[in-house]
């Protein structure tokens, strides 16, 4: 039997979610009422953070595996507030609390500040039925 090798690099993956994120804040950021593509918009950020939470586990785990202990911790550390601003926007959600979105999706931007988003590249095609897979998977 073979080895299954893996082509997409944890690192590149992060790097993606963290894109379509601010790609997506930046199209809520512009709408001025709720609407069923900002509720898309909302689940996909969710579905992206989940993403993001799957690579970071997957490079602390290649790092402990080689005995970088150390450095498996700084990289965790600086990740912690992944957990917390995912738990706070999925209740949000679920909860039907959109108003608070907004302040939700404020936290959240001093993350993504490093990303400029000069031209929109994701396919609404991306984020079409995510609010309902988001209350199917609930």
């Amino acid at each position: 039997m073979s080895r299954i090798i893996a082509t997409e690099r944890p690192g590149k993956l992060r790097h993606q979610f963290r894109r379509t994120i601010a790609e997506a804040m930046r199209r809520l950021s512009q709408k001025q009422q709720l609407d069923n593509e900002a509720k898309d918009l909302a689940a996909l950020i969710v579905f992206c953070l989940h993403g993001i939470t799957d690579t970071v586990e997957q490079t602390i785990a290649a790092w402990e595996k080689r005995n970088y202990w150390m450095k498996a911790e700084h990289f965790r550390q600086e990740w912690r507030w992944l957990e917390r601003a995912t738990d706070d926007l999925s209740s949000t959600i679920y909860q039907g609390k959109w108003e608070e979105i907004p302040a939700t999706l404020a936290e959240l931007m001093p993350h993504f500040a490093d990303i400029k988003v000069k031209k929109l590249t994701r396919s609404s095609s991306l984020w079409e039925g995510a609010y309902d897979r988001f209350m199917q998977e609930g």
